[in-house]
């Protein structure tokens, strides 16, 4: 049987899959707090997000320390302990290679600020009374 090329270009349900099982796995690690490294261990970091590349080695990673603070010295040690934390999640996800971990800075937080500033703009709060204002003419 041939197998069939994607049409959509987004992530394939198994990329999405294996990067919400490595996401519970690295959120897992990092909780446990029982890291070597003093920066790890001092902060509660988040992952929101992780998105695997198409052939599954490749696991970008998206955190964020509680607060939003200190992300330089967290990013950097993340990286420095990646190879525990590469470890960690091949022992809680069966894969048959365990990912390569790359680690960014989450900017869904500060986009959804972003978004929630915009919508609150005097423009945009006249806009959608005016809207409001011509619904109800309408209705009449």
């Amino acid at each position: 049987m041939k197998s069939q090329a994607r049409t959509g270009s987004g992530p394939s349900q198994r990329m999405l899959r294996v990067g919400e099982l490595v996401r519970h796995a690295l959120a897992d690690a990092l909780s446990r707090g029982d890291h070597i490294d003093p920066v790890l261990s001092a902060h509660i970091i988040t992952v929101p997000e992780v998105r695997m590349s198409p052939d599954l080695k490749i696991a970008t990673c998206y955190v964020m320390p509680l607060g939003g603070s200190d992300i330089a010295p967290v990013l950097k040690a993340l990286e420095a302990n990646k190879g525990h934390l590469r470890h960690e999640v091949a022992r809680r996800v069966e894969l048959k290679s365990a990912p390569e971990l790359r680690f960014r800075k989450d900017t869904s937080f500060d986009e959804g600020a972003r978004m929630d500033a915009l919508l609150r703009s005097p423009k945009v709060v006249r806009d959608l009374a005016a809207d409001d204002d011509n619904e109800e003419t309408q209705a009449e």
